[in-house]
């Protein structure tokens, strides 16, 4: 059994953490605080190969395996959470829908802009009124002669409103099945479609420097071609979607805990009180200790997730439990980190504050902490409903 890192592997580590420090640092604090999405550092990323990272040559993807996908974004979310979401959610929610249910003209037509971070693209799953129970979409698509016609609304999409984006994934409802169950399909909106339009959402209190959207359909009409994958396959593509979605998560919780435990390593050996570091206390020191043994817990049971999606072995449990657990660690360590911080943990000049702000999507995103659990109750043999 080995636990090392390859050569590859630790080289693309320290080649995003250097530029997560050099370039997305020193300007996240203010990016959030006007609440505004960075085209540059964007770019920036994208030349770093941070798109299209398991995507084959083929299409222009970097060729990776899904732990070095993971371990990128696990780098960025050390540093800054809107950065490392609009990585993630590229990646896992617009890149992989369509590189992996895609047909060939699909995927020549669209993932070379994607992976070259020319463009990017929303995944079209949540709505108003169907959030964890994403299955029952309200907003449908009829065939009508060659086109499809879809009406209806999402929220909450990442990626969806930007300047560059170019399209859109989106879950509908395009019949019924003989049991009586919604008959779900995912189809492709290009930016720009007529009855299409994406707003972007303002005022959040987390990942405010990632663009966030929603999206309206009122009788929009695309060709029938733009169907994704066979009619009828939209929830066994999104639950696939989802599981490759949640260990982005895992490594977002993951890396932001990082990076909380390295703040308080740092400020609890240089802030000094009755005369001598606060680091030295037993109370604070045991805050650390374990923080870094949830850590390492964390890593090993989410890198285990990558290895059997790697090796092309089940992995659903797997991927609930590192996303449930990555998740509620950042927030352990995110409070622990404003704790160790004191009065300034809680001011806009440390970084911790950012930090516990944007933890709470974790237990939220690409399925809640309490469906996770659920999740992970239906593969141990639970009965639960």
């Amino acid at each position: 059994m080995d636990f090392s890192l390859s050569t590859d592997h630790e080289i693309l580590r320290d080649s995003v953490r250097s530029f997560a420090e050099n370039e997305i640092k020193p300007v996240a604090k203010e990016l959030d605080a006007k609440e505004e999405f960075s085209y540059e550092t964007m770019q920036k990323m994208a030349e770093l190969g941070l798109f299209g990272v398991f995507v084959s040559e083929e299409y222009s993807g970097q060729a990776m395996d899904y732990l070095s996908y993971i371990i990128a974004v696990e780098e960025i979310a050390r540093v800054d959470g809107s950065h490392a979401a609009t990585v993630a959610a590229e990646n896992s929610l617009g890149i992989g829908p369509l590189y992996y249910f895609g047909n060939e003209d699909q995927k020549k037509k669209y993932l070379p802009k994607l992976c070259s971070g020319e463009a990017l693209w929303g995944f079209g799953l949540t709505e108003p009124n169907a959030g964890s129970d994403a299955a029952n979409s309200a907003t449908n698509a009829v065939l009508d002669g060659d086109e499809w016609v879809i009406n209806g609304s999402k929220i909450f999409i990442t990626n969806a409103a930007t300047d560059i984006t170019s399209g859109v994934t989106v879950l509908a409802k395009t019949g019924e099945r003989e049991d009586g169950r919604p008959e779900l399909s995912c189809i492709i909106v290009e930016a720009g479609t007529a009855g299409f339009t994406a707003r972007a959402m303002h005022d959040k209190m987390m990942w405010r420097a990632s663009n966030t959207a929603e999206l309206y359909f009122e009788d929009c009409r695309v060709p029938k071609e733009n169907l994704l994958g066979p009619r009828g396959n939209g929830f066994h593509q999104m639950m696939q979607t989802l599981d490759g979605g949640r260990l982005s998560i895992g490594a977002m919780g993951l890396g932001g805990a990082q990076g909380c435990f390295d703040m308080s390593i740092r400020y609890t050996n240089e802030r000094e009180q009755f005369g001598r570091p606060i680091a030295t206390f037993q109370a604070n020191a045991f805050k650390m200790a374990d923080m870094a043994m949830e850590i390492e817990c964390g890593r090993l049971l989410l890198y285990k997730a990558c290895w059997l999606r790697d090796n092309d072995l089940p992995f659903s449990k797997e991927a609930a439990m590192g996303k449930l657990y990555c998740s509620e660690l950042m927030y352990r360590c995110a409070n622990h980190a404003v704790q160790l911080h004191g009065g300034y943990g809680l001011m806009k000049e440390y970084n911790v504050e950012r930090f516990y702000r944007d933890q709470k999507l974790l237990d939220i995103g690409e399925g809640t902490s309490e469906v996770q659990r659920v999740v992970i109750a239906r593969h141990i043999g639970a009965k639960c409903l």
